[in-house]
């Protein structure tokens, strides 16, 4: 699971039949203090995040292939949670 944070949405004209119908968001994954960390990455988003909201994504690509119904689709990674706020101990 990545931390991460929605910077765009991603819109194509041409894509893999995999991921037609799906909407695909650039995040930015972040570390445990909302720092940025490495380049920003693409997962598919049955959850509706908004620009700028925190995301959960796993790159599991087993399971973003079986959300897509294609066992060989190319997409790895998958919006899995929006998060709320962050808790502090």
């Amino acid at each position: 699971m990545i931390l991460a944070r929605v910077d765009g949405v991603m819109v194509t004209t041409v894509c893999h039949p995999s991921m037609t119908g799906h909407r695909s968001i650039i995040c930015q994954p972040l570390d445990e203090n909302d720092r940025e960390e490495g380049p920003p990455i693409l997962a598919i988003d049955p959850q509706g995040a908004g620009l700028h909201e925190r995301v959960l994504i796993s790159t599991d690509g087993s399971h973003t292939r079986e959300h897509v119904k294609d066992p060989k689709s190319p997409l790895r990674n998958i919006v899995m949670a929006i998060v709320d706020e962050k808790e502090t101990r």
